[in-house]
């Protein structure tokens, strides 16, 4: 075992101790029962090992990433340029659709419906905070997972890591994301909640989005390679997804607490949730102990097996395309 793995590997296991520690302690202040702890000390333990198990799988593509870091921002920029190549106003477009459908949301909403404002805060806030980040999910999601279809010239070629095209497209939805992370913190400063270190977990909470998106496409890419409807599968959970997750209302107003546990089952809740608690409630991530260890044990998780399907079905892309 080199150094650099001997660290990685002391890393995560110190990492492991530090989250059971902290579950444990958390079980004795929470008022959820002591069991739902026990679980997720568990979870973390059977995940810590299926990622020392399979470090190689795991690490592998970022090592790539980082060795050939010019090269793929160079795709990157090129992926972000092409999507809009021929349109006469070109990445304005990008930005032009988010606008309207949060624009229509919030008219709908808020003028049609009367909804009023979501939990004391007013209800462009709270529908802007839950909606940049499901559009970059839905995005990065949507195009990695096509990535292969619409890359297949580059999956053909022999020496081509066919493992970064669905990175491209997690990372250049980045670019549009970025943007509309900037409005809303402009937002929330012109509605008087200010700037502050709250906001340093929106880089953290859009990583986590990041990871999670990254595993899903590795095994919705492959699959659709070989079942083309696959894309079409996802734009249906997709389109249920900003339902349930939920954004456009508050389950804490209308639910009862066992169904809100059902909804935080879904993992892109979290960083939702998330976004709003740096942007509104000025929450720290680790004031949420068991639903954060529980996000990110179920992101390695869908990580691990995204590797594993992508690496097992790749060797047979160039003969499909």
């Amino acid at each position: 075992m080199k150094n650099k793995e001997r660290i990685g590997v002391g890393g995560l296991i110190f990492l492991t101790a530090a989250l059971n520690l902290m579950l444990l302690v958390s079980a004795r202040f929470s008022p959820d029962p002591p069991y739902q702890h026990y679980a997720l000390c568990a979870a973390i333990n059977i995940t810590a090992v299926a990622c020392l198990l399979n470090r190689k799988d795991m690490l592998r593509l970022p090592r790539y990433l980082f060795r050939e870091r010019d090269v793929v921002w160079a795709l990157v920029k090129n992926d972000f340029r092409a999507r809009f190549a021929g349109s006469y106003l070109g990445v304005f477009w990008a930005f032009f659709q988010p606008v309207i459908t949060i624009v229509l949301y919030w008219f709908v909403f808020q003028v049609g419906l009367r909804s009023g404002n979501m939990s004391d805060h007013p209800f462009i806030l709270f529908l802007m905070s839950g909606l940049v980040p499901w559009f970059y999910f839905s995005e990065a999601w949507m195009g990695a997972s096509n990535s292969l279809l619409e890359y297949n010239y580059l999956v053909k070629k022999v020496r081509f890591n066919v493992e970064i095209l669905p990175v491209l497209k997690v990372c250049s939805a980045l670019f549009v994301h970025l943007f509309f992370v900037g409005v809303v913190v402009l937002m929330c400063v012109g509605y008087g909640y200010g700037i502050d270190l709250y906001l340093l977990q929106l880089p953290y909470y859009t990583c986590a989005l990041a990871l999670l998106a990254t595993g899903l496409s590795y095994i919705t890419a492959a699959f659709t390679v070989f079942f083309r409807d696959m894309s079409q599968i996802v734009n249906i959970i997709l389109t249920m997804g900003i339902w349930l997750t939920p954004i456009m209302w508050n389950p804490a107003a209308t639910m009862s607490l066992s169904l809100q546990k059902i909804f935080k089952l879904n993992p892109v809740y979290y960083v939702v949730a998330g976004f709003r608690d740096a942007l509104l409630e000025k929450l720290w991530f680790w004031e949420k102990p068991a639903w954060s260890v529980y996000f990110w044990c179920i992101c390695a998780g869908i990580y691990l097996i995204g590797t594993k399907v992508f690496n097992r079905l790749k060797t047979h892309f160039s003969d499909v395309l």
